[in-house]
């Protein structure tokens, strides 16, 4: 798989967890009443956090060196790598990019 593909996984793992997380596992947290099944249920979810920061952190990497073999603009860099911070924005950027590396670069692609 090349940098391209491991890209798109990345940034699928990154967004399902991150969506999880906030809409899922925060509010069984924070919104549920204290001490119900639920709210552990929150609490115990709450793990994924962690996880979600460990693989953003390999997302970031992988974006940056996907950027500097593809020649994005300092822009489209930095909306690809913070992309991952906002709940759902993800799967639009990894949209564009995709698109954005199949037509610039289809070496990168591997198309």
């Amino acid at each position: 798989m090349n940098i391209f593909g491991v890209y798109r996984v990345l940034a699928l793992v990154v967004g399902v967890l991150l969506a999880f997380c906030s809409f899922v596992a925060a509010p069984l947290k924070y919104l549920v009443t204290d001490g119900t099944s639920l709210q552990r249920l929150g609490e115990d979810l709450s793990i994924l956090w962690s996880v979600h920061g460990f693989v953003f952190i390999v997302y970031v990497v992988v974006a940056f060196l996907l950027s500097r073999r593809a020649s994005w603009t300092l822009q489209f860099t930095i909306l690809a790598l913070v992309a991952g911070l906002v709940p759902l924005l993800i799967f639009y950027v990894e949209r564009v990019v995709a698109a954005r590396v199949r037509d610039e670069n289809p070496e990168l692609a591997g198309t």
